[in-house]
Parts: structure tokens; sequence; C-alpha cells
């Protein structure tokens, strides 16, 4: 058997093929990995269910966290993933100079209506690798969250799934009830 080796790509390849051309802008892909992965197409209910969860979550959070939509992240060298929603740490310049990193996040969200497998699988453990200590999929098929914490570089060690009619708060705000359901249209 011939193994084949893989060449990973890194963050600052990945800036230069979209800065010479070889990706171009309206691509939509993210790095995993040292991988160049397509990202799913955003369905009516996807859209609508990431835009419903951002407004929540931006009126819960004035001025204590900054909510980023469909932006980049950085997670090292070899991953620059686009979370539907990231919660970040308030920045007074945006964030201008660079991604947020993993010291820098709060809390991760994925909108699933197609992905939750990759969501579950994939990136949960790219997360988790990160140390992301809370990781939120809206599952838009079935109107639950599964919310994923205790990272390890294994994967996370919790993953429990609420009906929408329940109320969860943030790990790094406790004090900011979510009703899971105003998250969802």
């Amino acid at each position: 058997m011939t193994l084949t080796k893989v060449r990973l790509w890194t963050v600052d390849e990945y800036h230069h093929m979209t800065a010479v051309g070889i990706l171009a802008p309206e691509e939509q892909v993210e790095l995993i990995e040292g991988q160049i992965i397509p990202m799913a197409a955003k369905n009516p209910p996807h859209a609508a269910t990431n835009l419903c969860a951002a407004d929540h979550f931006r009126q819960a959070l004035i001025g204590q966290a900054l909510v980023r939509i469909q932006d980049p992240i950085r997670l090292g060298e070899y991953s620059e993933p686009e979370p539907d929603i990231a919660i970040v740490r308030l920045d007074s310049r945006k964030y201008i100079d660079h991604h947020p990193a993993p010291t820098e996040i709060f809390l991760l969200i994925e909108v699933a209506d197609t992905t939750l497998a990759f969501d579950r699988g994939q990136k949960a453990n790219l997360y988790a690798k990160a140390g992301i200590a809370d990781y939120w999929i809206l599952d838009v098929n079935d109107r639950q969250v599964y919310v994923l914490r205790a990272p390890t570089p294994e994967g996370y060690q919790q993953e429990t799934v609420f009906g929408s009619d329940a109320v969860l708060a943030p790990l790094a705000f406790p004090g900011v009830d979510v009703s899971l359901q105003q998250l969802f249209p």
C-alpha cells in the first residue's frame, strides 16, 4: 500500500492565495486543519436562524462582548474557520490587525441544517483542540441546541442537547440567561 503525503496549507499561505487570485473572493471556503474546505450553502432557514441568534446575543451582551457573524477566527497555524457566530472580547479597533484567537473567544455557534454531522464532528474536534470552552450548535431541523463543553485535545468531554424551550447561560456570562427559543425564527 502506498501512502500519499498530504500538503497542508498554513493560514499565511491561505491568505496569499486570496491576495494573488488563486482563491477568488466569492469562493466560499475556510481553512480547517490545513485543508481548504468548501462551505455549505446557507439556505433560508439557516440564514434566518443565524440572524435571530446574532440579534439576540447582541442585545443580551451589549457592552460585554462583540458578536461577529460568519467572520474568520484564527485557531493556530493551520486553521482559520468562519463560524456562524463568534462571541469575542471587545476590541476597540474591531480586530483590524488580526482575527480573534482562542484566548479572545467566549462562545462559538454554528447553525446546522445540512451540516450537523460536520459541526458535531470535524468542527467540534477543531474547536476542542483549540481550547474553546463553550461551543453551541443550533439544529435548525429539530429546533434544538447541542452544547459542547470541557474541551480536551481529543474532543469535548460534555455534549448536552437542549430543546428550544430551555434557558441556558453561556459559560463566560453566567448571569445572562438565554431563552433558546429566541435563537430560532
